[in-house]
């Protein structure tokens, strides 16, 4: 699906006799560059690592959205208490209450009501488990992306396609675009104007 509706390639700054191939293509680079396969609402799940003595994570794609029908981004959370990593100091105390309920190691759901959500920088803040037990381990599902794409990112893709439309090696008047052309352009393609522009969709944590 392109980011630029056919009926608003003259209102963007394309000419009307733009192909849709070309927004397609430049539609699939903006996601390659965001590192996510839509901008628009997708459901994701990550499994993260928490860091010793504190019980928040930051989910890797913004904004958080929740699905239709659905109260919040969040899907489900599956958390464990697995083996301790190097230089984390356990609890023996703690690591005997874990050994006797026999929690080390295994997955248990998490009601996602009782999990404090920061909806601006989609970092998530885990309660403390009735044990007095840390989390070290959790799995999110949740869903995060666009209802409607903004302005900044119409303007991008109009930008690769110019782009493309400006490097002759495309030869854009005798052939169609090809994909790998597309890709090995991308550096160029995908200018500092255009990763301005799509910098609040790029995914934090990943690549």
């Amino acid at each position: 699906m392109g980011y630029l509706l056919p009926t608003e390639y003259v209102q963007y700054g394309l000419t009307a006799e733009t192909t849709d191939d070309w927004v397609t293509m430049a539609s699939a680079l903006i996601e390659a560059y965001c590192r996510r396969p839509s901008l628009l609402g997708t459901q994701y799940v990550e499994r993260m690592r928490l860091t010793a003595g504190a019980q928040t994570v930051r989910l890797s794609y913004r904004p958080l959205a929740a699905a239709v029908g659905a109260a919040s981004a969040l899907v489900g959370i599956r958390v464990r208490f697995g083996k301790k990593r190097r230089g984390e100091l356990p609890d023996p105390f703690r690591e005997e209450i874990a050994r006797a309920f026999s929690v080390s190691g295994s997955w248990s759901s998490l009601d996602v009501t009782t999990v404090d959500v920061n909806e601006t920088t989609a970092e998530l803040t885990f309660p403390t488990n009735f044990l007095g037990l840390d989390y070290n381990e959790v799995e999110v599902t949740y869903t995060s992306g666009l209802e409607t794409i903004p302005d900044a990112v119409k303007v991008a893709c109009v930008q690769i396609v110019k782009n493309a439309q400006a490097t002759p090696a495309m030869n854009v008047k005798s052939s169609k675009m090809d994909t790998m052309q597309m890709q090995y352009f991308s550096g160029s393609l995908i200018d500092p104007q255009v990763q301005l522009l799509l910098k609040p969709y790029v995914a934090e944590r990943l690549g």
